[in-house]
């Protein structure tokens, strides 16, 4: 059996990506954690883990940093970060950080399967758009380090809570439901912080929300 522990702050998407691994006799988890300090206590009592599945944005200690501790302590455990961003920093550091593989959170099952057992057999599983930055990155290496000028954007309070949901992966109607608000009343509001962004879809959205600290 392949142990794996899954870490991320939405407990919807720790639900849906067990469930993906239910398909497959060979896969348990054995665990999960909603954030890296909650990792590193539980892997304290329990690291005879065979994977990681790891989220990248998270409260009190991120996957990222996380996985740097973790490789360092325990450099036998496989860390395949689970996520939905495929911004270039976000590889970049996953990479640096020791990261042995980068999926997005949309795999479906097989191919997430798939993904774990190359992992485990010493490969490094990318999902293809992923691989395809990462070529670029090694080609043309970006200073990520060096802080950009932030942009003067005005976000009201409900907006920030709408992104804040929407960087957390949840559907429209989950949003809606928690922050009791119409499904229409959500797209609206998605909308109008597309267009104060100037960009065009939700991961860009984000990453530009990001990089000016709006959430």
């Amino acid at each position: 059996m392949v142990k794996i522990v899954i870490v991320d702050d939405n407990i919807f998407l720790q639900k849906a990506v067990a469930e993906k691994l239910s398909f497959f006799e060979n896969l348990v988890c054995r665990y999960t954690a909603v954030n890296g300090i909650e990792l590193l206590e539980k892997l304290e009592n329990n690291h005879n883990i065979d994977l990681i599945l790891m989220d990248i944005e998270m409260p009190k200690m991120d996957g990222i940093e996380a996985t740097g501790i973790v490789k360092s302590k325990y450099p036998h455990i496989k860390i395949i970060m689970l996520t939905i961003f495929d911004n270039d920093e976000n590889i970049f550091r996953s990479i640096k950080a020791g990261a042995d593989g980068y999926l997005l959170k949309d795999v479906t099952p097989a191919d997430l399967n798939q993904g774990i057992m190359e992992t485990l057999n010493g490969g490094a599983t990318m999902t293809p758009s992923i691989a395809l930055k990462t070529l670029k990155l090694f080609r043309n290496p970006i200073a990520f380090d060096v802080p950009s000028d932030s942009e003067d954007i005005k976000l009201t309070v409900r907006e920030i809570e709408v992104l804040e949901q929407l960087s957390k992966g949840l559907k429209y109607h989950n949003i809606a439901d928690n922050l009791i608000l119409s499904l229409g009343t959500v797209r609206k509001h998605v909308e109008n912080i597309y267009a104060k962004l100037q960009v065009h879809n939700k991961l860009e959205a984000i990453q530009k929300a990001k990089n000016n600290k709006l959430i």
